[in-house]
């Protein structure tokens, strides 16, 4: 497709369950910070993404600065996000044109690898207005109320990011008023009645929130290290 790409990176989170002072985002793996991994990711993948970078307001300033301190010069564009994630997503899509192809992408995800990037841009067209990358669920399923059914594995998928869609499209959506169903993007889109088709995601790309995540995620960098 004819369209330029955005890059939207959500990071807006906290250290709480990291149960550290410095937001997860900004902790480091093998000594660079999560955000950055992320960020690098996507450049690599599509490097005429333009980024759009959604921090909380008063982290703004921290990320300016270790970018200026350790020469991470990927241009950005700074979004400050608002009380949820759902407000954060709506703040960087009202700084995006009609007519673009939108990855919205956890920035606690680092190991989305760009071949997986790749293959879900050049999926997308005019009839696949959104596309998320899923894995199947491998555990045993139990729901915590007795008076449901468990739920059925096999018919059951862990959804990821980056999900990508039509700028338009995932614009809009996003004016909807929130609700508490609004579980992911997908789930936004979803309700303004644009089809979601999912791929197949990979089985590293975790989104590093506790501190057994980092542990994997150390694990899974030294793995890919020569």
């Amino acid at each position: 497709m004819d369209r330029k790409i955005y890059a939207v990176v959500v990071a807006g989170g906290s250290g709480t369950r990291m149960g550290s002072d410095t937001p997860k985002q900004f902790l480091r793996l093998a000594g660079l910070p999560i955000l950055r991994r992320t960020i690098e990711n996507l450049v690599e993948a599509e490097p005429a993404a333009r980024v759009v970078t959604v921090l909380p307001r008063d982290c703004v300033k921290v990320w300016k600065e270790m970018c200026i301190a350790e020469s991470f010069d990927c241009p950005q564009l700074l979004v400050a996000g608002g009380l949820t994630r759902f407000l954060s997503v709506r703040n960087a899509l009202e700084r995006i044109p009609d007519g673009a192809i939108v990855a919205i992408h956890d920035g606690v995800r680092p190991f989305a690898s760009p071949s997986l990037i790749r293959r879900m841009l050049a999926m997308m067209s005019e009839t696949t207005r959104a596309l998320i990358p899923v894995v199947p669920v491998v555990d045993t399923l139990r729901s915590s109320d007795p008076a449901l059914p468990d739920p059925d594995r096999a018919r059951t998928v862990a959804v990821q990011t980056p999900q990508i869609f039509l700028s338009e499209d995932i614009r809009e959506a996003y004016r909807q008023p929130y609700d508490v169903s609004f579980t992911d993007d997908a789930s936004v889109a979803a309700r303004m009645g644009i089809p979601v088709t999912m791929t197949e995601g990979e089985r590293f790309n975790i989104k590093i929130t506790t501190p057994e995540d980092l542990v994997f995620g150390e694990a899974i960098l030294s793995l890919k290290r020569p």
